[in-house]
This record gives structure tokens, sequence and C-alpha cells, in this order.
């Protein structure tokens, strides 16, 4: 999937959904760790104050 796309769903899903990245991530059953390199690869980083990738 692209990242970009990858990023808009996971921040609609903490935003809508999840109460925590790792909420998000025991949901649907991804690794934290590898949701992170993922974005990081695109630039994309957790703002941990926002909770969300930006």
């Amino acid at each position: 999937m692209d990242p970009h796309l990858l990023l808009g769903l996971v921040n609609t899903e903490l935003r809508n959904h999840a109460s925590s990245l790792d909420d998000l991530c025991k949901t649907h059953g991804i690794s934290e760790k590898d949701l992170r390199e993922r974005l990081g690869k695109a630039g994309y980083y957790f703002c941990e104050e926002a909770g969300q990738f930006r």
C-alpha cells in the first residue's frame, strides 16, 4: 500500500476509533514497530502529543 494512503487510513483510525497507537495495532493485529518503520521511510513520525503520524 502506498505510504501516503496508509498515513491517511491510520490517522483516521486513530482519530475515530482507537484510543492509542498501541490500541490500533492490537485491534488490527499489526506490529507497531513495522508500522512506524514503514511510515518512517516515507518521512512520517508518530507525534505523541497529537496522537497521530505527521
